[in-house]
């Protein structure tokens, strides 16, 4: 062991666990190390293959700390660590349980619960999801009256997205607005209001969100004692996916390795594109000069997804980029089929070229699945969806519904957690509106009177509910107090939730059967957690995807295209891609055209598309959009242009295709009108290309 590597990959795997190659004098043992892992180069391998390393090297797997951006994916690390253990010499069965092997904010829940009492919390603190942060955040708006100003508020929504960048991009509230929300520069003193009272709410329900899972976490770590303490219990932390990572969450890994000993990030800086939820690129472009002597920085060019003809028309888009780890990805999967450039009239054009383009490959073997239709923001499909459900193509639109924001998920997990902390009133609130009955004005009245008696639940069966809802109450009430009994019983406690929920659900919605399918689902996920505490928090952190009635699947079909934002894409690869929408406005998005950085990341998420296609790539060039409705103007056509970050010194790279102009609906245009305007439009495609 390490087998299976190229010579990049085990320099990544081996660095720092012994004495540099450099000499015998030059000792490197647990040096911060940064691996540029680009698109397809086996990232999760060297990854695996270097913890697995550590821990036969005679590291305690109990010592390793490893953070990811999903369950799954630190789920999958483990296993794939576990079958490299197993198949090297002296392998011992259980030597790859990483009980630290989660999210950032999975294992900061884990550390605060340890740590509560020393930092003034309650272990037994709920966590809220965005939506109901957003709803909490609103109480606080009604009870400080801005839901009444004279001009409009922003929307709970928007405040929550504004407390959430501040915190993120550890920048203060007036930076924030005035890079990302200008247009609500002008609440300043009252959002600063807002936010304070928000978070004493939170703290007397002894609640916390999203955000502060990272923020009690890194504040935790500013006492030096706590500091010390908690970063000598990891000999390594290793972190994936370090271009996503924010400002808040590099400032966690410096306090517990503030020398950089036993750390190890990998990343991509050229697919860092999630800068709306707060990454920095800046943390992995910055990372190696943290320390002193710098981190060791490893490239892995070797791709092993993509044709070589794909790989260098991407590696010509991302060379223009103002700043960059220089890395030029290779394959050794040679094609004589160059990336498309495809100029089409129009929009329309485009969702009738996509159909025909897909039917055709699956003609030639490629299944649906094999094909990923990707475009900068979801309304770009529309016209594409359409045509596809015109041609009865099955397709899956990625993202869906997520889990958690399904209301009888919602529901469940809302008596649970209220039953957990009755002290959360947003859970509470939402959980006893589901007694046939009781409305908003009756909840909030219950939840008033509970909040000025003692803590606890000791109290429900009194509140006055009227009589239509009082054998309704009575049930509920006998299943909150059970489930506060009897935390402990797990998962028998969620049993019984989703079984008082089962016999509601006909009254509360109409695909009841549908939804009835989701609780079992969640009946069989509490499964693999040993407490409920564990179960909330996790689920409530990383979700499953979608619902399984409400994903968007096809259920009659074993096979379907898939079409996806570029957003959630990243990660994924298919046999062949085509990119809706190539031309400025939409990549870049003429949304975020307002700084050079946003430019920038624009250019990477164009990259990523690219490197997401094995085989076949498609660059779609409509020429004109019919836009409707806009200010001081009828419907009309906007024309437009190549996206500027394929210029024409790049144009070698690609094959430059002209599709057939002259067809609508597959018939053939016929008034001099329509064909003269053919010819324009034909004219305006060939100086595209001049």
């Amino acid at each position: 062991m390490p087998d299976g590597l190229n010579e990049e990959q085990r320099a990544a795997v081996t660095f720092g666990l012994g004495r540099s190659p450099g000499g015998p004098d030059e000792d490197t043992r647990d040096a911060p190390l940064l691996v540029i892992a680009g698109a397809g180069s086996g990232k999760t391998s060297t990854l695996a293959h270097r913890v697995a390393r550590i821990i036969a090297g005679g590291a305690d797997p109990h010592r390793l700390m490893l953070l990811s951006f999903s369950r799954r994916a630190a789920g999958e690390m483990t296993r794939r660590v576990e079958r490299i253990l197993d198949r090297g010499p002296g392998a011992v069965v259980g030597a790859a349980q990483l009980p630290w092997a989660g999210t950032f904010h999975s294992v900061g829940a884990r550390l605060l619960r340890e740590y509560a009492p020393a930092i003034g919390l309650d272990p037994a603190f709920t966590i809220h999801d965005r939506e109901d942060s957003a709803d909490l955040l609103n109480l606080s708006r009604h009870r400080l009256g801005l839901s009444t100003t004279e001009k409009r508020f922003p929307l709970k929504t928007t405040c929550l997205a504004i407390y959430s960048a501040v915190l993120n991009r550890q920048a203060s509230l007036s930076e924030t607005l005035l890079s990302a929300f200008p247009w609500c520069a002008g609440w300043e003193s009252e959002l600063k209001r807002l936010f304070l009272a928000y978070v004493e709410a939170k703290q007397a329900q002894q609640v916390l969100d999203y955000d502060d899972l990272l923020l009690y976490w890194a504040q935790m770590l500013e006492q030096a004692e706590l500091a010390q303490e908690i970063g000598g219990r990891f000999s390594h932390i290793l972190v994936d996916e370090y271009q996503d990572t924010n400002r808040l969450q590099a400032r966690i890994l410096l306090a517990l390795k503030p020398d950089g000993r036993g750390l190890t990030v990998v990343g991509d800086d050229a697919q860092s594109i999630y800068s709306f939820r707060g990454a920095s690129v800046r943390n992995i472009l910055d990372f190696p000069q943290q320390f002193d002597p710098p981190a060791r920085r490893v490239t892995l060019e070797r791709n092993y997804r993509s044709t070589q003809t794909i790989l260098r028309a991407a590696n010509a888009v991302i060379a223009l980029a103002a700043e960059r780890f220089s890395k030029n990805l290779w394959s050794a999967r040679e094609s004589s089929e160059k990336p498309r450039l495809v100029a089409l009239p129009d929009d329309s054009e485009q969702a009738i070229y996509v159909a025909e383009q897909v039917l055709a490959r699956r003609e030639e073997g490629v299944r649906l699945r094999a094909q990923a239709i990707l475009f900068r923001t979801a309304q770009h499909s529309a016209r594409l969806e359409i045509e596809l459900t015109r041609r009865g193509i099955p397709f899956v639109k990625f993202g869906g519904l997520k889990f958690l924001e399904a209301a009888h998920v919602k529901d469940v997990l809302a008596i649970l957690r209220w039953a957990q902390n009755p002290r959360d009133q947003v859970a509470g609130f939402r959980a006893v509106q589901l007694v046939a009955g009781v409305g908003p004005k009756t909840a909030g009245r219950v939840m008033a009177n509970l909040a000025q008696a003692a803590p606890g639940c000791a109290l429900l069966g009194e509140q006055p509910v009227g009589e239509r809802a009082a054998a309704g109450w009575r049930e509920f009430v006998a299943l909150v107090e059970a489930l506060a009994a009897a935390a402990a019983q797990w998962p028998a406690a969620l049993e019984s939730a989703c079984r008082w929920y089962g016999e509601q659900l006909e009254r509360l919605h109409d695909d009841a059967e549908v939804r009835r399918a989701d609780l079992e689902q969640l009946v069989r996920i509490a499964l693999t957690y040993p407490s409920a505490e564990r179960f909330l928090t996790e689920l409530t952190l990383d979700p499953p995807e979608a619902t399984s009635g409400e994903a968007g699947r096809p259920l009659l079909d074993e096979d379907y295209l898939i079409l996806s934002t570029i957003h959630s894409a990243k990660g994924q690869e298919w046999t062949a891609v085509t990119l809706l929408n190539a031309v400025d406005g939409c990549i870049p998005s003429d949304m975020a055209t307002g700084s050079a950085d946003e430019i920038e990341e624009e250019r990477r998420l164009l990259y990523v598309a690219m490197t997401r296609a094995k085989d076949h790539l498609d660059l779609l060039v409509p020429q004109r959009f019919y836009v409707a409705h806009q200010a001081r103007l009828n419907d009309r056509h906007v024309y437009a242009s190549r996206t500027r970050f394929i210029p024409n010194a790049l144009l070698e790279h690609f094959e430059q295709v002209t599709w057939p102009s002259g067809r609508v609906d597959g018939k053939t245009r016929e008034s001099p009108a329509a064909r003269q305007e053919a010819l324009d439009l034909a004219a305006r495609m060939r100086t595209m290309w001049q």
